[in-house]
């Protein structure tokens, strides 16, 4: 397997480069994701970083070096975001359809 040596910035891992293994298509994960340990035994923090371009490339939008940034909030994706799906428009708080 090919890695590549990724940079991460923000967070614990701040200045730290870290050997990623890259996917089939040269690139490395989208998402990072580094479980720590509880030192009082509890259940694990899980740090996560998202991918970002490091430089751009001769083009615009194209980008062949990647950094890792630190987000605190670490949400998941519940769904999986394809390019044809429309986002969800329902304000928060409401049901999504409603039979009444």
């Amino acid at each position: 397997m090919k890695t590549e040596d990724t940079p991460f910035e923000g967070g614990p891992m701040d200045g730290r480069v870290l050997p990623v293994l890259l996917g089939i298509t040269s690139h490395p994960p989208k998402t990072y994701r580094i479980p720590v340990p509880d030192p009082h035994g509890g259940p694990p923090t899980v740090l996560v970083y998202r991918r970002v371009p490091r430089t751009q490339g001769a083009r615009p939008g194209l980008s062949r070096r990647w950094k890792y940034e630190y987000d605190p909030e670490g949400k998941q994706s519940s769904r999986l975001k394809w390019p044809w799906s429309k986002p969800d428009t329902t304000p928060p708080g409401k049901p999504h359809d409603s039979d009444e």
